[in-house]
């Protein structure tokens, strides 16, 4: 009997391990899709700003930068915003998630009988947020049009959410409104 138990956790370890290289596999390659198109949208718009904040990146389009405020720990941000799955170096109609813009949910040919979606939602700049998209919120400022991207890592993991496929990367499209620091 000892020696099915030890057998049998050697194996428990092994599948382990193999799991943990074959995630980091995954989130490795994610990763270079998130470069292709942060690269491909610098190239587009040689204005465009990138900041990373750890495990998020944040591809700022339209920057107001002023010496105004931006959104901290515990801020609240109100935005619209457009969220997609990353499968690799673009994003699409196809990959769209969720949105509360109606020209996106129309090129998407989406057809929806509650239109009180389409308005500006308020997030808390805290732990209720994917971990990605918190990470990338912080720093923005009212005006600012960005992209956050982010690996499966930090955003559901190894699990899935919704119609969210588990492992998935995640692209925000996001059009700051406004901010506000406690």
């Amino acid at each position: 009997m000892k020696v099915k138990a030890i057998i049998l956790t050697a194996l428990f370890i092994i599948g382990w391990g193999c799991t943990k290289q074959s995630l980091k596999v995954t989130y490795d390659k994610q990763a270079g899709y998130i470069d292709s198109f942060v690269q491909a949208q610098m190239k587009a718009d040689p204005e465009a700003t990138l900041v990373r904040n750890e495990g998020a990146w944040r591809l700022t389009l339209q920057d107001n930068r002023d010496p105004g405020d931006s959104l901290r720990a515990g801020g609240r941000v109100t935005l619209e915003y457009a969220s997609y799955t990353l499968t690799g170096a673009t994003v699409s109609a196809s990959n769209l998630i969720e949105t509360n813009r109606k020209d996106i949910a129309d090129a998407a040919r989406w057809t929806l009988t509650d239109t009180t979606i389409f308005q500006p939602v308020t997030l808390t700049l805290d732990k209720t947020l994917v971990e990605g998209l918190r990470m990338g919120l912080h720093g923005v400022q009212p005006g600012d049009e960005a992209y956050i991207l982010f690996t499966g890592e930090f955003a559901y993991g190894n699990k899935e959410n919704g119609t969210i496929p588990a492992k998935s990367a995640l692209v925000y499209h996001v059009w700051i409104e406004s901010i506000k620091n406690e």
